[in-house]
């Protein structure tokens, strides 16, 4: 599944986003938003949730302190990934 950048976080984490996912039985759409980072422990941390359920499918390294800070900016910001999922990705400009 394409992933599209949103942000890298002062931790070098980065977050990226997937297109609108339609479930073909509810007809339910969502978007997946992905958190990763570098870890000398496991190579990457890695964490993934589904909106508009906020279920986490993926935690590998991240701790419960910042998987609840990263659902906080979800839930202040779900609105804005299902925009930026639906006109596949964020279009940003690049300053050369």
């Amino acid at each position: 599944m394409p992933m599209y950048p949103y942000i890298t976080l002062a931790d070098d984490t980065l977050i990226t986003h997937s297109h609108l996912i339609e479930n073909k039985d509810s007809g339910e759409i969502s978007v997946e938003i992905h958190f990763e980072r570098p870890s000398k422990m496991n190579f990457l941390d890695s964490a993934r949730c589904s909106l508009p359920s906020y279920e986490w499918i993926l935690r590998d390294g991240y701790s419960d302190d910042e998987i609840a800070n990263f659902e906080q900016m979800l839930h202040h910001a779900a609105h804005i990934f299902f925009k930026f999922a639906g006109q596949g990705g964020a279009q940003v400009a690049k300053v050369i």
